[in-house]
């Protein structure tokens, strides 16, 4: 366990990080391994409680745009010595990601992808229908028209990684509050210079926005309007079975995603277009819907027809933090000295977290511009120069 504080927070840091998923204790930890001192961790439930702890630990490269697959590269290279760096079991194991389509107007797009990726250094590749069944040999290939794959491409546990980030953060002296509430920003003018919680307050310099869901709400507290919304996204998980299923299998033409645990048991969810939006933290419902499940047990069946033996255990919701483009928003706002962000990963954060956390960390702590995280600032949808990336399913 980690000896987490308990009683008032204190009156001062040089850093104050909301939010206690594996973004904010990702940052965390690459602020002080970067040398910063007194960074302190707001989390208003448990650590992992948010988004983190309710998805399905997939950690893709076969993006459509340059800087998700950056990103993501970056992130996949980093997981392959996380545990070992962090002195935590990840359970991180590649796979790989079959990507599947029913439909032949996606198999341009396609082979598109692969093209990028490659060029990326992203060893992804086409596949005909009938050679996935190399990879999952009772897969249903009767209505497939291609696929794309990477071996590389995984899976982790995210409450492993989240308590690794936190044990390596609270070895270098990040102070990590949970159950603490963030109840206002201080700023004076065009700075940030505090925040009250209900454990006290905090003077401080630094404000990181790693709230997910509740990102658009704390920055609503400091006059940044974010064109984020949220939208409820399930999981279910089966009965355990013999291994069977080394990659995760996703498919773009429904949105159901599927992979196996280590305990043999199947984990997946499926995308619902009827889905509400929300915007504001008290609209939203992560109650568990009959209607989700049957959906899901329908087109997992489809895809793996063995699946009709299996029992569905248990399922739950969680909410993803959506932008116009699908693509995360890092960095700061010009206007507003000591807020930084990094929120709206549309439902890809854990798989984004590692890099994202690196690159941003470095840039605060004195290392000069970083191009990524300029593409991905919240001043891009008030220039127009949007590009949504087309692989998003879930």
């Amino acid at each position: 366990m980690i000896p987490l504080p308990e009683g008032p927070v204190p009156a001062t840091a040089d850093a104050v990080i909301v939010g206690g998923g594996i973004n904010g204790l990702a940052i965390a930890y690459e602020l002080a391994r970067r040398g910063m001192k007194r960074l302190v961790v707001l989390e208003r439930d448990y650590l992992g409680s948010g988004s983190t702890g309710r998805c399905g630990g997939g950690i893709r490269q076969q993006w459509t745009t340059a800087e998700n697959i950056r990103l993501a590269q970056e992130s996949v290279a980093a997981f392959e010595h996380l545990a070992g760096e962090l002195g935590l079991q990840t359970f991180f194991r590649q796979g790989g990601y079959l990507m599947v389509t029913e439909d032949e107007s996606h198999l341009d797009s396609l082979r598109k992808a692969v093209a990028l990726q490659n060029s990326c250094q992203v060893p992804s590749r086409y596949l005909e229908p009938r050679e996935c069944l190399d990879i999952v040999p009772q897969l249903d290939i009767s209505r497939l028209k291609g696929a794309t794959f990477c071996q590389k491409d995984g899976t982790a546990y995210p409450f492993s990684v989240v308590w690794g980030y936190a044990k390596a953060a609270t070895r270098r002296g990040v102070r990590i509050f949970i159950r603490t509430r963030l109840l206002e920003v201080r700023h004076d003018g065009d700075r940030i210079t505090g925040v009250l919680t209900d454990r006290g307050e905090i003077s401080t310099p630094l404000l990181i926005n790693c709230a997910g869901p509740w990102s658009r709400s704390l920055a609503a507290m400091v006059g940044v309007q974010l064109p984020n919304r949220q939208e409820r996204h399930e999981i279910m998980v089966s009965e355990s079975c013999k291994p069977f299923l080394d990659p995760m299998v996703i498919s773009i033409s429904d949105g159901i995603y599927f992979s196996q645990s280590m305990r043999g048991e199947i984990v997946g969810g499926i995308g619902d277009p009827d889905e509400p939006h929300w915007d504001r933290p008290a609209q939203f419902d992560t109650r568990s819907q009959l209607r989700f499940a049957v959906r899901f047990a329908r087109a997992l069946t489809a895809y793996w027809p063995p699946a009709r033996k299996l029992r569905l255990m248990r399922q739950w919701a969680g909410m993803y933090d959506v932008t116009p483009d699908h693509r995360p928003i890092l960095g700061g706002v010009p206007g507003l000295e000591g807020y930084q962000m990094a929120c709206g990963y549309s439902g890809h954060g854990f798989m984004l977290a590692p890099m994202a956390a690196s690159r941003l960390a470095k840039q605060i702590t004195g290392g000069g511009p970083d191009a990524i995280i300029d593409s991905l600032s919240l001043a891009r949808f008030s220039r127009g120069d949007i590009e949504a990336d087309a692989f998003v399913v879930g």
